[in-house]
């Protein structure tokens, strides 16, 4: 799997722009605030629709303008697919396969896989439960259709829920129909429960293994998932939680509350870890991802490595360059050092300065 080219109109900070990338590794570089990280931002909405920053549509808009375009070629196996989106300012995105227009999100997943890093995600493992949800539902989205549509539905009925705990306060009869919305509240989540569950077992035992290399054979990591509450007692536990909810017009119990323990020996490096012990094992996971999408789909994903190479020492960069060369891979960073030049392959080198993008010689 690869991504041929990425065009651009009126996205971000880029006018026109129109790019090819190899299909080993590609360097885009330049100094901060230029729109390295606009390019990555679109790769990774071509596959997921939506902006690893969380940022809206109208968000990603050039300014002074009403819409933009992205269009993005991508090669998987023998197969060639051209998807298209619009974004518009006050109305939803509109999508295209192969210029055939796409009804619901969903349809798009599965073409593109993308394993997204960035200097905020070494900080997945001291930061709160909700950047490990995050972490989670973006890789298990992309990677199972189900669990997709079951963590919206699961979104939307708990939304629901709790817009009703607040009107009850002036509507007290609304309470009769608290029963209906814990019904689908339980239904779905049980099922992203175990589906999260399941996941959490295959990435240990790929995390285990990288994790004891990284560290030198020194330490092992072992990741744990903590459910909120179990599947089987869900039903019980939101009755029973009826009160609290009241109080706080909000839902106390379910999987929107699960956490992941990440554990070496038997400290919980979450609250006791070194921040070396911490930025090891958030390198583990993000490796551990790309082998897990790679099992999955029996394909490789694309890498985006977003200027984390300087946030890394050189051994875990080394390890990191390492372990993605058959992985096609666009890192931005804001100058081309010297263990860059010297010691990985570089296949593709742009500059980007101000919104316009310009191919260099690669540097032998």
């Amino acid at each position: 799997m690869i991504i041929k080219s990425i065009e651009l109109k009126n996205f971000r900070n880029y006018k026109d722009l129109n790019i090819s990338f190899d299909e080993g590794t590609n360097i885009l570089y330049g100094d901060n605030a230029q729109g390295k990280t606009n390019i990555l931002e679109a790769a990774y909405m071509s596959g997921t629709t939506k902006s690893h920053k969380g940022s809206k549509d109208k968000e990603m808009i050039r300014f002074g303008e009403s819409e933009s375009h992205l269009r993005t070629v991508v090669v998987r196996g023998k197969k060639e697919y051209q998807i298209d989106m619009h974004l518009k300012q006050n109305r939803s995105k509109g999508i295209a396969i192969n210029q055939v227009p796409i009804k619901r999100a969903a349809e798009l997943f599965g073409i593109l896989n993308i394993v997204f890093f960035s200097p905020e995600d070494l900080n997945i493992i001291k930061n709160g439960p909700s950047e490990r949800r995050r972490f989670l539902d973006s890789e298990l989205c992309q990677l199972d259709k189900i669990y997709l549509s079951d963590l919206t539905s699961y979104n939307k009925i708990l939304g629901q829920r709790n817009k009703l705990l607040k009107d009850m306060i002036f509507r007290p009869d609304l309470a009769d129909t608290l029963p209906v919305w814990n019904m689908q509240l339980v239904e779905t989540g049980k099922r992203i429960i175990k589906r999260r569950k399941q996941f959490v077992e295959e990435l240990n035992d790929i995390v285990h293994d990288i994790h004891f290399r990284i560290s030198g054979e020194k330490e092992e990591l072992f990741i744990k998932y903590e459910p909120n509450i179990d599947d089987i007692f869900f039903e019980d536990e939101l009755n029973r939680a009826k009160a609290k909810d009241m109080k706080l017009c909000q839902t106390s119990v379910g999987p929107h509350r699960d956490d992941l323990l990440f554990s070496i020996g038997d400290v919980d490096i979450r609250k006791f870890g070194s921040q070396g012990q911490q930025r090891t094992s958030a390198l583990s996971l993000k490796l551990s991802e790309i082998e897990l999408v790679k099992k999955s789909i029996k394909d490789t994903p694309i890498l985006l490595l977003d200027d984390v190479l300087s946030e890394l020492d050189s051994n875990r960069q080394n390890y990191l360059l390492n372990n993605i060369c058959d992985t096609q891979t666009i890192i931005t960073c804001t100058g081309l050092d010297e263990f860059v030049r010297n010691r990985f392959q570089i296949n593709k080198v742009f500059e980007v300065i101000n919104g316009q993008v310009f191919e260099k010689s690669v540097v032998s």
